[in-house]
């Protein structure tokens, strides 16, 4: 393939302008950016300003990019949750590689087929599980197959949500109904279901899951709250998610202010929470997503794991402490820091493990890095976060959610995946 691959952005919103587009204008020499193809106006035209996109190379939608001859070598398709399978597909067809944005669909049927079909054509699709290239878990993972700890027995793996960022997200934002997007456990927690699949490297067997949607509700509205914060609440001075404060700071102090307008002046944005979903009370939207979540996992090799997500958290962070047959590791991603302590000798030793530059503590970078390199070597198979390496931890996500609709169930991976091939899902 061409030392420079070229690719084009599909969905050009948060994710394709803020946590992508800057790799590319930072290291122009990587790759070259060919089109775009994005709804909103304002980001499709801005994202063509940034790269210097000629008119005919610029869509509004995907459907209109696939429908010309092939223009470049890969798409990078960040659509919203429920928007995935048909570009996919689309595109594989058309013979591109394809980046993905997590979660690979909301569907485990569409999972299996995206996954089979990218193996068929021979193509690459990578899933956006940016987590596996932060520098925190690269190390982590390093350690367990050095046998820093022997074999892995347990994990206990928490994911801090962050207060402000779960009322963002998945009350007020695009995350907040799993009939408009997907469950919890898809749409944020995905990546802890494919990180507890990476590091104890087993087949899921048997998971149970608990969780509700406990606070953000009707019923728990403070006395005088009103439908929206700009509507005179008598709450509002006493309300941690008060949109009128949350969404006026700067954009250094609250970077999710950056996300409710286009361009995010301030005007724009106060006008924004005027009349559109981020001024409303937290206790009056259309969420329906979980704000807290456990699931128990049981793997082929005798581990467990026990994950907790929770949006009631002053961080937004991931804990991890991992239990071995010959010593422990317990990890703060926010402290960049994984504190090692081995039975033999009681030695303890602590890792700094800096992030590097770009989002998601450099993952994003990162993942982008792989990719580029995987089109350029033309490694079209058996990549890091490969679909195939995805779908079991899909499953795995997909299974927790039957669980927890059934009352915390134990559902069997194996009747799981065969009642799928039953259902034509395999």
């Amino acid at each position: 393939m061409n030392s420079k691959p070229s690719l084009a952005v599909v969905g050009a919103g948060a994710r394709g302008l803020i946590s992508y587009a800057p790799y590319f204008s930072q290291h122009p020499e990587e790759a070259e950016i060919a089109a775009v193809a994005e709804p909103n106006e304002a980001r499709r035209t801005a994202f063509a300003d940034q790269f210097g996109l000629p008119a005919d190379r610029v869509f509004a939608s995907w459907e209109q990019l696939l429908e010309q001859p092939r223009l470049c070598d890969a798409l990078l398709i960040s659509t919203q949750d429920r928007m995935h399978f048909e570009p996919v597909m689309a595109a594989l067809r058309k013979g591109y590689h394809v980046l993905l944005e997590k979660p690979m669909s909301n569907d485990p049927a569409e999972c299996v087929e995206m996954t089979d079909m990218a193996r068929q054509s021979g193509l690459l699709l990578t899933i956006c599980h940016v987590s596996r290239y932060i520098p925190f878990w690269k190390r982590l993972k390093a350690l367990l197959a050095e046998g820093a700890i022997g074999d892995v027995v347990s994990i206990q793996h928490n994911e801090n949500v962050g207060y402000l960022h779960y009322a963002h997200s998945f009350v007020r934002g695009n995350w907040r109904n799993a009939t408009q997007s997907s469950p919890m456990i898809l749409a944020k927690s995905c990546h802890d279901m494919d990180l507890i699949r990476w590091l104890i490297d087993s087949d899921c067997e048997r998971v149970s899951s608990f969780g509700s949607l406990t606070h953000f509700r009707p019923e728990n509205a403070p006395e005088g709250a009103a439908d929206r914060c700009t509507d005179g609440c008598a709450a509002e001075a006493s309300c941690p998610y008060s949109a009128k404060r949350f969404y006026s700071l700067d954009l250094e102090t609250n970077p999710y202010a950056g996300l409710i307008a286009d361009p995010p002046t301030l005007p724009n944005r106060m006008e924004a929470i005027r009349k559109g979903p981020y001024g409303k009370c937290v206790y009056r939207t259309d969420n329906d997503v979980v704000d807290h979540q456990v699931v128990n996992m049981e793997f082929a090799n005798g581990a467990t794991a026990m994950f907790s997500m929770c949006g009631f958290t002053r961080d937004t962070n991931r804990i991890v402490q991992i239990m071995g047959t010959k010593g422990e590791i317990r990890g703060d991603l926010l402290r960049e820091e994984i504190d090692l302590f081995e039975f033999n000798g009681g030695k303890r030793t602590v890792f700094r493990t800096p992030s590097e530059d770009g989002g998601h503590h450099g993952g994003d970078a990162g993942i982008l890095r792989q990719f580029l390199s995987d089109l350029r070597e033309e490694r079209f198979a058996g990549s890091l976060t490969s679909a195939e390496a995805s779908l079991e931890s899909h499953l795995m996500a997909f299974a927790a959610e039957n669980s927890r609709l059934r009352q915390g169930e134990v559902v069997d991976l194996r009747t799981f995946r065969s009642a799928l091939a039953a259902a034509g899902g395999f």
